[in-house]
């Protein structure tokens, strides 16, 4: 019987932290958005000053169409 309840005390505190970091995460996803779209800028920026624009391909592909 011990080990059961051990079993089950460990699947409900595994649960709990799920929660919990979810909970967490979902409060701070807006402040990380805000980050990495500014980071994005400023790559972007330093990108076209070193002469490296996108010239109208997708950064993100794997292909260029040149």
């Amino acid at each position: 019987m011990n080990i059961v309840m051990l079993i089950l005390v460990g699947l409900a505190a595994l649960t709990a932290i799920a929660a919990i970091v979810g909970v967490v995460d979902a409060a701070q996803s807006r402040a990380w958005r805000r980050v990495a779209a500014e980071r994005r800028r400023n790559w972007e920026m330093r990108q076209e000053l070193i002469g490296h624009g996108s010239g109208g391909v997708d950064s993100w592909g794997d292909e260029y169409d040149d």
